[in-house]
């Protein structure tokens, strides 16, 4: 028993060593490694301490600047017409490559002339009999008035061969004019294309009975002037005239705007055109504002349903300010750059920023003339911490503000220019 009472004796003072030992470890481990994090804030601080960051800046300078608007835009033909046969018969032949170029007059279809050149030569002989009966009318009608006027012959004789002649004249105006609508329906047997286009597939086969169900045929689609569509929505009418009322935006050329096509690679297209028609009204549905502007289109390189982008030209920011997209951050009370102190020192300036230009920004408000803006260096920087000018870097900027970005991108109101 006090054997046992010994060795439980021994094992709580060894354990109690082995406590304390090891919480002498942990102060000595954490004292080395706030040893160590003194040391490095130290050297941080008397690297910091060492000397003024460098930094490039800008001077800002306030000049009229020309920009354009950007709008997903569709193309349309400027004349699209259907082909319909206005006579109902056997559609004998097609005579064009469908989908292809045709020319104003070019024939498209054949239909089959026999029962209409029958109407034709029956309406030609019925007139050559009334023409007969017409000069068997005028030719009693000038023995009866001599004879009528010697009393030779009564009133009613005179009276019944004038109404004979002018029946027998008024059956050949009738017979004239069955003819002529004969010849007519004769000739819309022969279908022909009444502009330039380009044509659609046939609707109809050859052989085909056309009457007035069926009596489409295709579709040719004027391909020059092309219409090009796009939509303003109502944020974008209001922004506009705010910005204009304002002295913001003005117009070089008043209404009369030249627009140009930027097609899916990104060229422009060669030819230019004019805004030509505004929706009077805002479509109900998608509360946008419908503009159309028209488009030369020689070649026919444009087709109809085409998306593209309309790039509107002939606007003015006058005394704009722009700075670099580089040089502004953003935090959590919106958008800032750093600026140069008369004393040399980094100063806080919060701004406003407007649409995009190329690679710059335009500023509505925080900025004036002279201010000198930090482009490169500014990351580093903090209020009243001196500052070191250097040359500043003409290399395009290798990345962007990744969300400013990709917002202006998936806008459908004005985007960005100078592309």
């Amino acid at each position: 028993m006090q054997r046992g009472a010994s060795m439980v004796f021994l094992d709580i003072i060894l354990a109690s060593h082995f406590k304390r030992t090891l919480w002498n470890l942990a102060v000595i481990g954490i004292s080395a490694v706030f040893i160590v994090v003194s040391s490095g804030c130290k050297k941080e601080s008397k690297s910091q301490g060492a000397g003024p960051a460098e930094v490039s800046v800008i001077a800002v300078e306030p000049r009229d600047t020309p920009v354009t608007f950007e709008f997903v835009a569709q193309t349309q033909s400027s004349q699209q017409v259907n082909i319909y046969s206005r006579v109902s018969g056997f559609l004998d032949k097609r005579v064009y490559t469908e989908g292809a170029l045709v020319k104003e007059g070019q024939v498209l279809f054949l239909m089959d002339k026999k029962p209409f050149q029958v109407q034709v030569d029956g309406y030609a002989a019925a007139l050559t009999r009334q023409k007969a009966a017409f000069e068997t009318a005028r030719m009693n009608l000038e023995r009866t008035k001599p004879l009528a006027e010697k009393k030779a012959l009564s009133q009613k004789d005179l009276d019944d061969a004038t109404g004979r002649y002018e029946s027998a004249a008024a059956a050949v105006e009738e017979a004239k004019a069955q003819l002529e609508a004969a010849k007519l329906n004769l000739s819309y047997c022969t279908i022909s294309s009444p502009v330039t286009g380009v044509t659609s597939s046939a609707m109809q086969q050859d052989g085909t009975y056309i009457n007035a169900p069926n009596s489409q045929l295709t579709t040719v689609a004027v391909l020059s002037p092309i219409w090009v569509n796009f939509s303003l929505s109502e944020n974008d009418m209001a922004r506009y005239r705010e910005q204009k009322s304002k002295k913001l935006l003005v117009e070089t050329n008043g209404a009369n705007h030249d627009v140009d096509v930027i097609l899916v690679d990104g060229t422009v297209f060669p030819y230019s055109g004019k805004i030509t028609f505004a929706e009077p009204s805002y479509n109900s549905q998608t509360g946008t504002f419908l503009v159309r502007a028209s488009i030369k289109n020689p070649e026919g390189t444009l087709r109809p349903n085409q998306y593209v982008r309309a790039r509107v030209k002939d606007f003015m920011r006058p005394r704009a300010i722009l700075i670099p997209q580089r040089a502004i951050q953003q935090g959590a009370k919106g958008h800032f750059v750093w600026v140069i102190t008369k004393e040399g020192t980094a100063d806080l300036r919060p701004i406003i920023v407007g649409d995009w230009h190329g690679n710059d920004w335009f500023i509505t408000d925080g900025l004036k003339a002279g201010d000198q803006v930090v482009v490169d260096g500014g990351l580093t920087l903090h209020a009243g911490a001196p500052v070191k000018i250097k040359p500043i870097d003409t290399a395009p900027p290798t990345s962007t503000t990744g969300s400013a970005e990709k917002a202006a991108e998936e806008k459908v109101t004005p985007a960005k220019t100078g592309k």
